[in-house]
């Protein structure tokens, strides 16, 4: 006797992580008004920051599996490298938000010249790589809004080379990024019905079982 076994992604799951994808965007408006001096810094703020690229996580899952049976390897790879640099990057804003504020410049000198400045520039040109691959394979295969894509890679670019950009380009970096990522997160609200089904995010498994 063979059967196949077909698991459907909860339509549950992808509102989750469209969900996870407007708190990113809220942390990121906030994180852009802090650094710009519109809000005070406080223990909110600065817990709060490492959110926004715990929940871009989510987001960011959540859009490859919508895509995934279209995207292909490129999409994959994009995600890989995504959620990948979106994990070093939590720890890079625990470090900017509670360590660096809390020690001399002189000291926040020293540990960027060592490996922690390796470790933040590595995890940075990851973020911007795995942005341009995953937005491209959304750009070729998918109806994400085309301007969506755009504004997330452009956004991207002053944050991953924060050092090399002014102050302001980096905080509308943050401003853009946050809207996109909104934008992207109304996207997959839009297409649950349709691409849970039909794009299928289905897992189908073949079992067989003979009985003598």
């Amino acid at each position: 006797m063979s059967s196949k076994i077909e698991v459907l992604l909860p339509a549950t799951l992808i509102r989750i992580l469209a969900f996870a994808g407007f708190i990113s965007a809220a942390i990121l408006l906030v994180n852009a008004a802090k650094r710009a001096g519109i809000i005070p810094t406080s223990t909110f703020t600065q817990l709060a920051a490492p959110i926004a690229q715990i929940a871009a996580i989510g987001l960011v899952i959540g859009m490859y599996l919508l895509v995934s049976r279209k995207a292909g390897t490129l999409a994959a790879s994009g995600a890989v490298i995504s959620v990948t640099s979106l994990a070093g990057l939590v720890g890079v804003e625990f470090v900017l938000n509670l360590v660096f504020p809390y020690i001399g410049q002189d000291v926040v000198s020293v540990l960027r010249s060592g490996p922690l400045g390796i470790a933040l520039t590595v995890v940075s040109m990851l973020f911007l790589v795995g942005t341009v691959i995953f937005m491209l394979a959304l750009w070729v295969t998918s109806s994400v809004p085309k301007s969506a894509i755009v504004l997330y890679t452009a956004s991207s670019l002053p944050i991953a080379l924060r050092t090399v950009f002014p102050e302001i380009v980096l905080q509308l970096g943050l401003v853009g990024l946050a809207v996109a990522a909104a934008f992207l997160a109304a996207w997959m609200l839009r297409n649950v019905p349709r691409t849970a089904a039909a794009d299928g995010v289905t897992v189908a498994q073949p079992a067989s079982v003979t009985a003598t």
